[in-house]
C-alpha cells in the first residue's frame, strides 16, 4: 500500500519555521494518572508560554477524544492507537515549530517510548506528574474513581489497569507537594535551562 506514496518537500523548511518562531520546538509529554493535575498544569504552562510570547498548542486527553480519537475505546488496543495517533500529531506540529504541550494518561512505557522516537534527541521532554493514587482519587473532577469502584467503568488506570511510572523523566513534578503555578515555572525553567526558549 505504501509503494505508491512518495514524501513530498515543501518550500518552507522546518528550519525556516523555527527562525520565524524564534525558540526551539519540542514536546512536554505530561503522564500521570486520572486526576493528577496534568492538563491542569499543562495548561498553566501554556499560559506562561504565551506571555513569554512563544507559540505553542495544548493537546489534551479528553478533548482529542472528542474529535481525532472518538472512535476509539479504552480497550488496551485502543489505548495504544489513541497515544500512536497523539504522538504523529506531536510530530507534525513540532516540525512546524510549535512547543507541544501533550496531556495523556499513557500508562504504557513503550507507548511513551514510540512517541519520543518519532522526536529528535532531546525534543520529547517526558513530564511526570508524580501524585499518589489516594489523593487523584480524593480530587476524582470527573467521577471516573468512584464509577470505576462501582463496577460501571473497567480496565480502569491505576485500579484494575496498569500505570506504568516514568522512571528517569526529564522533568518529575509532584502536585500534593507544590502549587500549580510553581509546577508551572519549574516546567519553564527547565525550557529555559535546555534553550529551547529564552
Amino acid at each position: 500500500m505504501t509503494e505508491n506514496i512518495v514524501w513530498h518537500h515543501h518550500n518552507v523548511t522546518h528550519e525556516n519555521r523555527c527562525q520565524q518562531k524564534k525558540q526551539k520546538p519540542c514536546v512536554l509529554w505530561f503522564t500521570g494518572l486520572s486526576g493528577s493535575g496534568k492538563s491542569t498544569v499543562a495548561n498553566a504552562v501554556e499560559a506562561l508560554l504565551f506571555k513569554n510570547g512563544n507559540h505553542s498548542y495544548l493537546l489534551d486527553g479528553d478533548n482529542a477524544r472528542h474529535g481525532l480519537n472518538k472512535d476509539l475505546s479504552f480497550s488496551e488496543q485502543d489505548r495504544v492507537e489513541n497515544i500512536r495517533r497523539i504522538g504523529e500529531v506531536t510530530k507534525l506540529f513540532t516540525d512546524s515549530g510549535l512547543i507541544v504541550l501533550s496531556a495523556f494518561i499513557s500508562p504504557f512505557k513503550t507507548d511513551r517510548q514510540q512517541v519520543r522516537g518519532l522526536h529528535d534527541a532531546g525534543g520529547f521532554i517526558e513530564v511526570f506528574v508524580d501524585t499518589p493514587l489516594e489523593v487523584c482519587e480524593q480530587r476524582d473532577p470527573k467521577g471516573l474513581y468512584k464509577k470505576a469502584r462501582a463496577g460501571d467503568i473497567k480496565n480502569f488506570t491505576g485500579l484494575d489497569s496498569p500505570y506504568e511510572a516514568p522512571q528517569q523523566p526529564e522533568i518529575h513534578l509532584k502536585t500534593d507537594e507544590h502549587s500549580v503555578d510553581a509546577l508551572a515555572e519549574q516546567v519553564l525553567a527547565y525550557l529555559r535551562h535546555e534553550g529551547f526558549i529564552s
